[in-house]
């Protein structure tokens, strides 16, 4: 047995994990109202309440990127979370996210009510005003955010599986 065996293993294992964790904090949050999608407007409540963010998420497709403007986009919103201490994830699924969020399978999935589809590319998680958020999957997401920054992995990506 050498030690690149099992480190694989529980790599795979723990991002796997942590995907469901994500999962978990985004069912959960929603209900409570307490999800913010879009690149504009994350941008707007960034700015009005930072120390309400507990994480954000980027997320990306194959095809975004080539997207420079987006790209821009999240350069900007990644140093604005890293400079307030806000926990970022990557995510490769949009198409996967959408259906975490928006639910069920019918053809209105992922649009908004005029019809255009929603922009997935940034969702805020914001902490309920009520009460102190003490979710254990948040917990795991947001210590596999830090253990991520100490190995020099400060947008650290998860793919969000097909179901």
């Amino acid at each position: 047995m050498t030690f690149e065996e099992p480190n694989g293993e529980y790599s795979q294992e723990r991002m796997d994990s942590v995907a469901k964790a994500l999962e978990e904090v985004l069912t959960s949050a929603l209900p409570q109202g307490c999800i913010t999608v879009g690149v504009y407007e994350a941008a707007k409540s960034l700015n009005v309440d930072p120390d309400n963010v507990v994480l954000c998420i980027l997320a990306t497709d194959g095809e975004d990127v080539k997207d420079v403007a987006l790209q821009i986009h999240f350069t900007l919103i990644q140093a604005f979370c890293c400079e307030n201490d806000i926990n970022i994830l990557r995510v490769n699924n949009t198409q996967r996210l959408a259906q975490i969020l928006c639910g069920g399978g019918g053809p209105e999935r992922g649009r908004q009510s005029g019809g255009e589809p929603m922009d997935l590319h940034c969702v805020l998680v914001t902490s309920p005003h009520s009460n102190t958020w003490k979710d254990p999957a948040l917990s795991k997401v947001n210590r596999f955010c830090r253990e991520s920054r100490c190995m020099d992995q400060w947008v650290p990506i998860i793919n969000l599986p097909d179901r």
